[in-house]
């Protein structure tokens, strides 16, 4: 095996004295891992940064062997882990789509609204600015793993007007009639989920509850659960933001 490809470098995970097997997302061939040499030198650490863009040669003389990798930066976002809200939303990304997906399978629209989360909390001046991109970007790997809600129509009424809410059983929506008598008991949904665009904090925060919900009960599990820390430092910080606002 043989290839080179862009990446966005997503773990680190030190193996021997100097290497270490970084897992890398590819548009084409999904998330893969790699050793490293030199990995934790001086030359290397600041290239491995989980965010950065790099184009990355792995080569393997069998199916079964971890491929070796080569790494050189195409873009680095290493600035960004000076600022403590960028640097955990980008640490929670990364973590979220090294933990959740399997090796070797290509996910092309997980890897292209990655690189695009990246590049917004790259651009924006504040998180009101991307956090309805991570919302997305949750919600899109729960759908491509095979969990996605579904926010197209009330799931008792059959109507896709009017929808607020999710059922945390069903993950499918509900209307504001239908809604009534489960005052409490559903997730709120708010409008940017369904019709695009950008969102106020409280709409960025109700959508945060909602996908943390399902990431937690279907993705976030067993050993993948201490991946959860990382969200929850982000959704704390997050708050503080939007109430500073």
């Amino acid at each position: 095996m043989r290839f080179s490809t862009p990446a966005l470098v997503v773990a680190l995970r030190p193996h021997g004295e100097h290497g270490a097997v970084a897992r890398l997302m590819t548009p084409d061939h999904g998330l893969q891992a790699g050793y490293v040499r030199g990995a934790r030198g001086r030359q290397l650490r600041p290239v491995l940064l989980p965010g950065n863009q790099v184009q990355a040669t792995l080569t393997a003389r069998t199916e079964a062997q971890l491929p070796q990798a080569t790494v050189e930066l195409l873009h680095s976002r290493g600035p960004l882990m000076a600022e403590p809200l960028p640097a955990v939303a980008i640490d929670w990304a990364c973590a979220l789509t090294a933990t959740a997906l399997p090796e070797g399978q290509p996910y092309s629209r997980i890897y292209a609204a990655l690189d695009g989360l990246l590049s917004a909390v790259e651009a924006a001046p504040s998180a009101s600015g991307w956090g309805a991109a991570l919302v997305r970007y949750e919600l899109l790997v729960l759908a491509e793993l095979g969990f996605g809600l579904d926010l197209e129509s009330c799931a008792v009424s059959g109507s896709s007007s009017d929808l607020v809410a999710v059922s945390p059983r069903s993950g499918r929506a509900v209307s504001a009639a239908t809604a009534v008598p489960y005052a409490g008991k559903l997730l709120p949904l708010p409008h940017f989920i369904r019709d695009g665009g950008a969102a106020p904090w409280p709409d960025i925060l109700d959508g945060l509850e909602l996908t943390g919900h399902f990431l937690l009960r279907d993705l976030l599990t067993d050993r993948s659960a201490s991946v959860a820390d990382s969200r929850v430092r982000l959704v704390d910080r997050l708050r503080r933001a939007a109430g500073r606002a």
